[in-house]
C-alpha cells in the first residue's frame, strides 16, 4: 500500500518548515513550544547535537534565508509521520551557507509536530 501526503498537508508542512527560517516565528518561544516535540533533537549543520531547550532558547539573530525553500519535498513514511527534505541557502556575513535538510514531523491531535531535524553542509558539484 502506497502512502500519499495530501496537498493540504504538503502545503502546511512547507509553511511550517519555512517558518523555522523566519525571525518572527523562529524566535517566538510560545509558537515554537507548540510545534517542537518534547523529545525533539537535531544534528546541526555543524555536526553538533541540539536538544529541544537549546533550539527553543537560541538568542534572537537575523536570518537571511532563501524562501521558498529550494528542492522542498514531503512524503509520508507511515500514517501520521512525514519526512521533509529541502536545501537551505542562508547568507551569513556575506557568504552563502548551503545545507541539505531533513525533518521528521508527526501528526498529533494539535497538528504537525517536529520530532527530528538534520542539516548537512554541501557545495555545488564542480565537474
Amino acid at each position: 500500500m502506497e502512502l500519499e501526503l495530501g496537498s493540504e498537508d504538503h502545503a502546511l508542512l512547507q509553511r511550517l518548515e519555512e517558518e523555522l527560517w523566519q525571525e518572527e516565528t523562529r524566535f517566538d518561544v510560545p509558537y515554537m513550544e507548540r510545534i517542537i516535540a518534547a523529545d525533539f533533537f537535531e544534528f546541526g549543520r555543524s555536526g553538533r547535537v541540539y536538544n529541544r531547550i537549546e533550539i527553543l532558547y537560541v538568542p534572537k539573530q537575523p536570518i537571511d534565508a532563501v524562501i521558498p525553500l529550494p528542492n522542498f519535498q514531503a512524503r509520508l513514511l507511515t500514517a501520521g509521520v512525514a519526512l521533509v527534505t529541502h536545501n537551505s541557502h542562508v547568507i551569513v556575513d556575506g557568504i552563502v551557507e548551503k545545507g541539505r535538510r531533513s525533518s521528521i514531523w508527526s501528526r498529533m491531535a494539535a497538528g504537525w509536530t517536529l520530532r527530528f531535524h538534520q542539516g548537512t553542509p554541501y557545495e555545488d558539484d564542480v565537474i
